[in-house]
């Protein structure tokens, strides 16, 4: 059979790309066939061409409505025939429906891309029943495994429609699917003698890099994307809140980007799509929404704001990085406090899907915080070998690039070996740390494992260690991961081997990242990669000129900059007013006010000690509370209630007091007199204000225990707003 010859009438290609030939001729003589490809090895053309050549109409299920979209613009533009390709799903109209079943019915239609939702409507089936079906393609594949990471329960009853609508051919097809989902994807299709094409998952050409996800975090991805200018990226966020809010950050600083996710009208999402795909935009922000079959080439690199909830979500969103074997750049921020908060959302599904759900975060959590060579476990996950020092994209990591110092573990390896074996690999890693490290929970004392004499034989080590590894001896092949049993830990036969025969086994030890509210994080300077903390030497001239400013202006030093602001000035030594005002709680109001001396100060000493500023990046904030902020200002102004202010925002009054404090202490002055007549006489408020004067701190813990009950809270809390406007602004 000539498949050469469509190749390149419909395609205008000479030769396949990967083991897409095998495929196409499979599926061309009518077999079940199971296709596994990475995102952009060209799974598309696997099934659009056989549909092509056949005589009848293939039947493409996808999961989303903008990824047939996408396709059926594809597939139209290598055709005379509009009526080549047509999608139904619920967005088409009645007359639109027509035209579609018209077109089938003629033989026109050669490619019908459907949700699994439209063949669950009867009259749909019954029509499809009485047409020339030449295959079903199952896009996204995965989306029918429970063990999949986007499980969708209307895949699971694909085989009964099918069996429907008639005994055609299928094939399944898939970019990411560990041992486990291809095994339930062919059980749930029923296709146990279809032909398996399975090409590799490494993507040579993609860089993997795993940062901590720090306060900066921000600042970090703008600086990023500016040193890489005009190129196209997409930025994953968990929350449609986060896509939106990075989206507007980017733009105001000077960077063509634009939101996409499920909350935007379907005109908007399609609209965005369109310019990210003409090149109108560089930058998409999105949540997992966006991307699934998006064949835009030269994507060149894929940020995750927020990490993903597993391996397989990443390594698919990762792949729209460099799909013409071109630059991608694959950049992850990282902290555990992040799955700490997904673990949460999972507290109200069933124990099964929560187990699972964990089991899938841990091998995210292995990812991000292991040092060896990122590429070798991600390939292992879904059970690939890889050769870290000789394979394609070898040193193409942080972890490779950087390599941290190894040591000897051999004795660590058969001492944790010994262990699995001996509590008859019954436990998940977390459970065999303990039994190493002699600590005994409810799960070891069941089965009396803190009566062995192994128990506790590896406290001389951290839990860490043993976590590492555990990890670099599952990727070793010496342990092996029992996913059916939601990650329980055996021993393979090589592990037996290496009980009885130890070979040297170096071992690096995980990165550990620092939560980033430790004072003591240390903050990497883009230009020289010196570690910073609080400049101490700065702080104290800092303060002492603080002082001198509040004795002159006759004010409390704290009512010019308070401490925070002063140790970001220590970590960003800005030398300009524009520069001040992005400094954190200072705005343009205090750096105009206070900021001539504190900026002298500041370019002095960083000159004299030959400083080398972070970098020149000053990050506009969208102010994307500014609407909130200009709504608090100008109905204080009317002399508005504050009780009512919070309610038409729909906040609590502590809330309201919080972003009244900000405006105040950025600089803006703002008069609340009418609002304290209501709930404090004259004396009290003088009493109140002239404590504000004379203390050295306006900490309201101390207020509290000066006034000794006399006043709340809230009306401390309001009388220093009082007081800051009126002496600091």
């Amino acid at each position: 059979m000539d498949l050469y010859g469509p190749l390149k009438k419909y395609f205008g290609f000479n030769k396949f790309k990967g083991l897409q030939e095998g495929v196409v001729r499979s599926i061309a003589e009518g077999n079940d066939t199971f296709v596994i490809m990475p995102t952009g090895g060209g799974k598309s053309l696997c099934y659009q061409l056989p549909a092509l050549m056949k005589e009848g109409t293939a039947i493409v299920v996808s999961p989303l409505i903008a990824l047939m979209k996408n396709q059926v613009d594809a597939i139209r533009g290598i055709s005379e025939h509009q009526g080549v390709a047509h999608v139904l799903n619920s967005s088409l109209n009645k007359t639109e429906i027509t035209r579609v079943k018209s077109d089938i019915e003629n033989g026109i239609t050669k490619l019908l891309y459907v949700a699994p939702e439209s063949l669950t409507k009867d009259e749909y089936v019954d029509f499809l029943k009485e047409q020339n079906i030449s295959f079903f393609a199952i896009d996204e594949a995965h989306c029918i495994s429970e063990w999949g990471h986007d499980f969708r329960p209307e895949y699971r009853n694909l085989r009964k429609i099918i069996e429907r609508i008639g005994n055609v051919p299928i094939i399944g097809l898939t970019a990411t699917a560990t041992p486990k989902v291809q095994e339930d994807i062919i059980k749930t299709l029923g296709m146990n003698n279809a032909n398996t094409f399975k090409a590799s998952f490494n993507r040579p050409n993609l860089f993997y890099e795993v940062k901590p996800k720090t306060k900066e975090v921000v600042t970090d991805i703008i600086r990023f994307i500016k040193q890489r200018s005009g190129k196209s990226g997409v930025i994953y966020c968990l929350s449609r809140k986060k896509v939106e809010e990075i989206a507007q950050t980017l733009q105001v600083n000077g960077i063509s980007a634009l939101p996409y996710h499920a909350g935007l009208d379907a005109k908007t999402r399609a609209k965005h799509q369109d310019m990210f795909l003409m090149e109108d935009v560089d930058v998409i922000v999105a949540t997992i929404a966006f991307g699934m079959g998006i064949d835009k080439p030269d994507v060149r690199f894929v940020i995750h704001h927020d990490i993903p909830k597993s391996l397989e979500s990443y390594y698919q969103e990762t792949g729209r990085a460099g799909r013409d074997d071109g630059e991608g750049y694959c950049l992850a921020f990282y902290a555990y406090k992040d799955i700490e908060k997904l673990e949460k959302f999972m507290a109200n599904k069933p124990v099964s899907e929560q187990e699972l759900g964990h089991a899938l975060l841990q091998e995210v959590v292995g990812y991000a915080e292991t040092s060896i060579s990122r590429r070798q476990y991600l390939l292992h996950y879904f059970g690939e070998e890889f050769d870290p020092v000789n394979g394609l994209g070898a040193k193409m990591d942080d972890n490779t690039k950087n390599p941290k110092k190894k040591t000897e573990a051999t004795d660590c390896v058969v001492k944790l070996l010994k262990v699995v074996k001996g509590s008859k690999e019954k436990y998940k890693a977390k459970d065999l740390v303990a039994t190493l490290m002699g600590k005994a929970n409810a799960m070891l004392i069941s089965h009396k494992t803190n009566e062995r004499d192994f128990f506790g034989i590896g406290k001389d080590k951290s839990n860490e260690y043993w976590t590492a590894l555990i990890r670099q001896t599952l990727v070793a092949g010496y342990l092996r991961k029992e996913i059916e049993q939601y990650g329980v830990v055996k021993i393979t036969k090589e592990g037996l081997d290496f009980i009885k025969n130890p070979t040297s086994f170096m071992m690096t030890e995980d990165h550990i990242y620092v939560d980033e509210n430790d004072k003591s994080i240390i903050i990497a300077n883009a230009k020289n990669k010196a570690a910073m903390t609080t400049d101490e030497q700065l702080m104290g001239l800092l303060k002492s000129l603080r002082k001198d400013v509040g004795k002159k202006k006759g004010i409390p030093p704290y009512a010019i900059f308070q401490d925070p602001s002063l140790e970001d000035m220590t970590l960003k030594y800005p030398t300009t007013i524009e520069e001040l005002s992005n400094i954190h709680g200072v705005g343009d109001g205090k750096a105009k006010k206070f900021g001539a001396e504190f900026i002298a100060l500041i370019a002095k000493y960083v000159e004299e000690n030959n400083i080398d500023k972070p970098d020149d990046l000053v990050v506009k904030t969208t102010g994307e509370k500014s609407g909130l902020k200009l709504y608090i200002i100008q109905n204080t102004d009317r002399k508005l209630p504050l009780e009512d202010i919070a309610r038409a925002k729909g906040i609590e009054m502590s809330e309201l007091i919080k972003e009244i404090e900000s405006i105040v202490y950025s600089g803006t002055k703002l008069n609340i007199d009418y609002y304290l007549e209501d709930i404090l006489d004259e004396d009290q408020q003088e009493e109140i204000y002239d404590y504000f004067m004379e203390a050295e701190s306006d900490d309201i813990k101390s207020a509290l225990d000066e006034f000794d009950g006399d006043y709340d809270d809230e009306e401390l809390r309001l009388m220093r707003i009082k007081f800051i406007s009126e002496v600091a602004n």
